[in-house]
Formats: structure tokens, C-alpha cells, sequence
């Protein structure tokens, strides 16, 4: 995992902790939910606040400041990334090699 990662889940499927768990331990990073109805709406409309707020160089982690804090969900299960980790890397093998040679996918 990318140092200080973490995973921040919303909707419907964020209320299944297995689901949340496998997330957790194929990118090897907590995750955390939200209490939130509509959380898309939420976001955009943090992304809209900080868009009419740009001139004044705010950041889009202050405008964010008064979001609810998420709590931790799950985190990675011991040994999982063992498992993980060479099939992340073999994905992203398969994804750069669709990307820069898509007559010859998989």
C-alpha cells in the first residue's frame, strides 16, 4: 500500500463489512465510513464549494474541515497483502500492457 493510504467508503455497499474487508485487504489500508445519506451529492457539493472559493486560494481540505469524520470500518487482515500484493502488480502488468497495446489484450 501507498504510505498513509486509506479508503473512505460511502453508499449502500459501505453497510457490509465484508465487503469493506476485502477492500481492505487487497489495497492493504483501513477503511473508514461515513454516516451519510446521499454521499455523492455530498461530495459534489463540497466540490462546488471549494470551486466558488478557489479565487481566494482555499484548499479543498479546508472546505472539507466541517465534513463528518469518518470512523474506521475494518482494517487488513494479518497476511493478506502476501496474497495481494503479486496479483495488484500482475493487474497493473495487464492494465499498462491493455492501455499502450490495446490490438493485443489478454
Amino acid at each position: 500500500a501507498v504510505p498513509r493510504t486509506r479508503i473512505l467508503a460511502t453508499g449502500g455497499a459501505s453497510h457490509n463489512k465484508k465487503i469493506l474487508q476485502v477492500l481492505s485487504d487487497v489495497f492493504n489500508a483501513p477503511v473508514f465510513t461515513i454516516d451519510t445519506a446521499n454521499s455523492a451529492c455530498l461530495g459534489s457539493a463540497y466540490r462546488a464549494i471549494h470551486g466558488l472559493v478557489a479565487e481566494r486560494n482555499v484548499s479543498l481540505a479546508d472546505v472539507v474541515k466541517l465534513a463528518p469524520e469518518p470512523r474506521l470500518a475494518v482494517t487488513p487482515t494479518p497476511g493478506a497483502e502476501e496474497v495481494y500484493r503479486p496479483l495488484l502488480k500482475r493487474y497493473a502488468e495487464l492494465e499498462q500492457k491493455v492501455i499502450y497495446n490495446p490490438a493485443s489484450s489478454c
